[in-house]
């Protein structure tokens, strides 16, 4: 399986993360996928086109579903930043 975090150098790619993501959790589409992230199927059609990135929060919350390391998901995503900034609103 190609989901290591030896993947890190490949090119960044939402659909990647996404697809492992629904793999993983055993979903059968994104409608499914996007319920279980508690995000609108619009907000997950933006980051599958490329309109919207994936923030630091959101990876939180995907690796806490999967139940894995933001690490793992990072390098799936082919993340090269070597910190990530959480935003905060207050």
């Amino acid at each position: 399986m190609e989901n290591t975090i030896a993947s890190s150098h490949a090119k960044y790619d939402p659909n990647r993360l996404l697809n492992t993501l629904m793999e993983r959790l055993g979903l059968a589409g994104d409608k499914e996928l996007s319920q279980r992230l508690n995000i609108s199927a619009k907000v997950l059609h933006k980051i599958r086109t490329g309109e919207l990135t994936i923030s630091a929060s959101m990876l939180l919350w995907m690796a806490e579903c999967a139940q894995t390391t933001i690490e793992e998901l990072r390098g799936i995503l082919g993340e090269r930043r070597k910190t990530l900034r959480l935003s905060y609103v207050i």
